[in-house]
């Protein structure tokens, strides 16, 4: 944990207000993200559906994800803290289509649909651009896999390898099971580092909005 988490951490201790609650995925707009109440539903989703011998909440696994991110090496300050901060969100569309099973090509396509959208309303809501460039989704993708590599070390039989594909390296740290409202305030707690005061968040969302419309202007 970061000495910036741990700041952010002390202050997620003092909230009653009520949740709004991740619910219905049609049409979610980043005024619908509630990221305490998303930090509480990842928590409490076990990964790999529950086929693990030890619990590890979807929250543990984007703060490791994000950890790593913001520790590598040939990213500029702002990179690295802007795809620390699309790692920590990425897994975000499964508290809205949690128990979601595609039963058809069709249904499937639809649950692609609405990820993508609730995939962009956390992006926004976040203070960060839609669209990740090719280069910085790809190093996020490797860094995933090379977690759950490293969940298969540390949190399954054996070790038991990947279904299918390239083998990837696991992380070199262990991946270690921690309670659901630990991993929630860590999650909350990263959030909050990355992201920054609400006010200094609303201001990037100012940001990209405009720039957005610059862009649009000039198509």
């Amino acid at each position: 944990m970061t000495a910036r988490t741990r700041g952010a951490r002390r202050r997620t201790r003092n909230t009653d207000r009520p949740l709004k609650w991740p619910d219905e995925p049609e049409n979610v707009t980043a005024a619908d993200i509630d990221f305490e109440a998303l930090a509480h539903v990842l928590a409490n989703t076990c990964r790999r559906g529950g086929c693990t011998r030890h619990y590890h909440s979807v929250a543990a696994h984007a703060v490791i994800v994000s950890e790593e991110i913001e520790a590598l090496d040939g990213l500029g300050d702002e990179d690295r803290r802007t795809l620390a901060l699309h790692a920590l969100v990425a897994n975000a569309p499964s508290a809205w289509l949690r128990g979601w099973l595609p039963d058809s090509q069709r249904a499937a396509e639809r649950a692609g649909r609405l990820a993508s959208g609730i995939e962009t309303a956390v992006r926004e809501a976040a203070g960060l651009d839609a669209v990740l460039e090719e280069e910085q989704a790809e190093l996020l993708r490797f860094v995933i896999r090379m977690a759950a590599a490293a969940e298969r070390r540390d949190l399954l039989d054996g070790g038991a390898p990947a279904s299918a594909g390239v083998a990837f390296p696991p992380l070199k740290r262990r991946i270690r099971s921690i309670p659901p409202d630990k991993a929630a305030e860590t999650w909350l707690a990263r959030f909050r580092a990355l992201a920054g005061p609400d006010e200094e968040r609303q201001r990037r969302i100012a940001a990209i909005a405009q720039a957005d419309d610059s862009d649009a202007a000039e198509g």
